[in-house]
């Protein structure tokens, strides 16, 4: 497999040493990890992880593209869809959760200026210091009045607001437990060894991880076939509930690839959803290159809506990138287009194509809005409504 990747420069490979090194250390102290710690490790380590170092992540010269790198059509639909659910209220707060290169800060600041619905506050809930400059950078590149809207959060408010919540493939990156069905039983995935080379082990799941497995999977579980391997998004509620606890009345947005629980732990997909990306290749390695690389795991839509439901928040909308832009204003964006010059304008319709065609995002992304004592009917883009998929079988 890495015989395909291209070859990180000597630098990258000493960044990757020194995070393989702390991950090695741990594994010493403690015994082979969870693969959920291992990917937490090597996404957010501190100073070492991927999204903590200051490697170049989004846009071409990065690893992976995501929708707000396409160009601002992906915040013209956010736009549209959050002026409406929050007008006639006076003052709103927007906070977004993983602010990437702040292209969608940037896009979304103007576009909610354009419809005169700009927040009182523009909260960006980021973690890393060095994104949080490249965000900074980008929005007082891009619309140097409305920096003094902008905050940047280490954690979820936790003082009452109103307003509402985005979040574009964020839920993909939070770390998944990865379990094994066997003839014998349930394995829970774990990682040992390294610094030089790590390597998968299992252990019987433990009774809670059968449990909520069980939960999640009931009758569907003794029909899938042996062997079998996935994932389980345990910190899901609890990750929810930090981020909209405080938020009285409102909306959450949340974008990303996934599938509705039947999909996701269908038969066929024998070896689940786990997706690495580096340098815009995608492959299904973890182990590799720890710390220059991406990994992620589809989301379970359904845990998705449980989680919220149990958090005290409505399923307001579930329908696909696609449907979710057709019903947010995606015919006037286009129609703007007609003032630019040719090569902007080409380049631009390009990107609308891949937001929405089915063999590139328009389907393989879905959109769940979660709401809080909002009418329903302020909410544009979910008409084509999926919501019935998120039942089991």
């Amino acid at each position: 497999m890495s015989a395909r990747l291209p070859e990180p420069s000597a630098e990258a490979l000493a960044h990757s040493r020194r995070l393989a090194g702390h991950v090695a250390a741990e594994i010493a102290a403690r015994g082979p990890v969870p693969f959920s710690r291992f990917m937490e490790l090597l996404l957010y380590a501190p100073g070492l992880g991927y999204y903590s170092a200051g490697s170049r992540k989004f846009g071409a010269e990065g690893d992976f593209v995501t929708a707000p790198e396409l160009g601002p059509a992906f915040a013209h639909g956010l736009a549209h869809c959050l002026a409406s659910a929050m007008a006639g209220d006076g003052d709103w707060d927007l906070l977004e959760a993983g602010g990437g290169s702040g292209a969608l800060a940037a896009d979304l600041l103007q576009a909610l200026a354009a419809r005169d619905a700009l927040p009182r506050r523009y909260r960006l809930l980021e973690i890393s210091a060095d994104l949080r400059e490249r965000q900074r950078g980008r929005i007082a590149a891009r619309c140097p009045q409305w920096l003094d809207r902008v905050d940047w959060l280490d954690q979820p408010p936790r003082s009452p607001w109103r307003g509402a919540v985005v979040a574009n493939e964020v839920i993909d990156a939070l770390p998944a437990t990865r379990f094994a069905l066997r003839d014998d039983g349930l394995y829970e995935q774990f990682v040992g060894g390294g610094p030089e080379r790590f390597e998968w082990l299992e252990q019987p799941a433990s009774p809670a991880l059968a449990a909520q497995i069980r939960k999640r999977l009931g009758d569907d579980l003794d029909a899938l076939p042996r062997p079998y391997r996935s994932e389980i998004h345990l910190s899901l509620q609890p990750w929810l509930a930090a981020l909209t606890g405080s938020l009285q009345q409102g909306l959450a947005l949340f974008v990303d690839y996934g599938y509705p629980r039947p999909v996701y732990y269908s038969p066929e997909r024998l070896d689940g959803t786990l997706v690495c990306h580096y340098r815009h290749h995608a492959h299904g390695d973890p182990l590799h290159l720890p710390g220059l690389q991406d990994i992620t795991a589809f989301v379970d839509f359904t845990a998705v809506a449980e989680a919220a439901l149990a958090c005290g928040l409505d399923v307001a909308g579930y329908t696909s990138q696609a449907q979710f832009l057709l019903g947010n204003d995606i015919q006037g964006y286009l129609a703007s287009l007609d003032a630019l010059p040719f090569a902007t304008r080409l380049n631009r319709v390009g990107a609308v194509k891949t937001l929405m065609l089915p063999g590139e995002m328009g389907e393989r992304f879905q959109v769940m809005a979660l709401s809080r004592r909002l009418d329903a009917a302020r909410l544009h883009g979910f008409d084509a409504d999926l919501r019935y998929q998120l039942q089991p079988r």
